[in-house]
């Protein structure tokens, strides 16, 4: 008899730690409200459509906030020295989580802790970075997505320069402090070889330099703009597309929000489908999935938008070949 009340409380010992590791965080959840933040270097104006677009994916997935969910937010507001001073709030609050927007985002994060699961999103080369040595195990507390993709910069370019065919000296516009920069760099550079163009770099950390790179593009005589991905170019999307135009000068963009703000062209993933899909990361783990068990996932698809109201105020005809190339044209 005792034999047998032995082994039954060892298959219930199994059972038990069977059923709880797993279970674990559910019974946390119903208990309280998980509490997650996300650390942007931009500002809540531009990030409003991404942080909807992923309230969204945390909604579909029974996230509701207030009810089992908090998130933190902490924006830098294009001011990247900042992030880690916000990054260390986010974990004085205990965060069981932290989304991190952008490469400078991520790596304040990881700065701060080696401990909390990260979510990146919208990130570089997280391998050229340092942060991963692997995007189908990155192990450690990092996973989530990643806008890395072969030959985006020379695709754009290759774009930028269909749409102003007579176009012989192009302005580069960037950050040097983002480490996602120098890479794009030189694949322009290796695109603008192949297209005939001479390349003009100018260096910018804050809208006073954004106003003198593009004075000093139209006093070399640039035809058009192209600005490199970084924060930034974000943050200051609506200054940069207003000073293209009053120059006349096409600006090829990053992506879909720097066109609706006025920008010529783009050429990128949804930014929009990078948050959604950072949900299920946050939704993973929250439920006991290991971040660095969890493959780091690439762009599969692109899309090229063109705003012809910018066209119309540039004096611009783009021309019929491109824009039956266009996923979306805005009139």
């Amino acid at each position: 008899m005792r034999r047998f009340g032995l082994v039954f409380q060892f298959l219930c010992g199994l059972t038990f730690g069977a059923l709880s590791a797993p279970l674990a965080v559910e019974g946390q959840v119903a208990g309280r409200p998980v509490k997650i933040g996300v650390l942007s270097p931009q500002s809540p104006a531009t990030s409003q459509g991404s942080l909807t677009a992923f309230r969204q994916g945390l909604h579909d997935l029974g996230w509701e906030e207030g009810r089992n969910i908090v998130v933190e937010f902490r924006f830098a507001d294009g001011k990247m020295e900042r992030l880690h001073d916000l990054a260390t709030e986010l974990l004085k609050l205990n965060v069981e989580l932290i989304v991190a927007q952008n490469t400078l985002g991520v790596r304040a994060a990881i700065d701060a802790t080696k401990a909390v699961p990260i979510v990146m999103v919208e990130v570089g080369d997280p391998v050229a970075t340092g942060f991963v040595t692997n995007l189908a195990h990155p192990g450690g507390n990092l996973t989530g997505l990643t806008n890395m993709a072969h030959d985006l910069t020379r695709k754009r370019l290759q774009l930028l320069k269909e749409a102003v065919p007579s176009a012989t000296r192009i302005a580069v516009i960037m950050n040097p402090s983002d480490p996602i920069v120098p890479p794009q760099w030189r694949d322009a550079q290796s695109a603008a070889k192949r297209l005939g163009v001479r390349l003009q770099r100018l260096e910018m950390r804050n809208a006073e330099d954004l106003r003198r790179a593009f004075q000093m593009a139209v006093a070399s005589k640039a035809e058009a703009v192209l600005r490199l991905a970084d924060p930034l170019s974000l943050v200051l999307g609506t200054e940069t597309a207003d000073l293209a135009i009053k120059h006349r000068l096409p600006l090829m963009v990053r992506a879909r929000p720097e066109v609706e703000m006025g920008g010529l062209m783009s050429y990128y993933a949804n930014p929009l489908d990078y948050h959604r899909r950072a949900a299920s990361y946050v939704d993973r783990i929250l439920k006991g999935a290991r971040p660095g068990d969890l493959p780091i996932e690439q762009p599969t698809k692109f899309e090229l938008l063109i705003n012809l109201k910018t066209a119309k105020a540039l004096g611009r005809t783009i021309p019929q070949t491109l824009l039956l190339r266009a996923d979306q044209v805005i009139e």
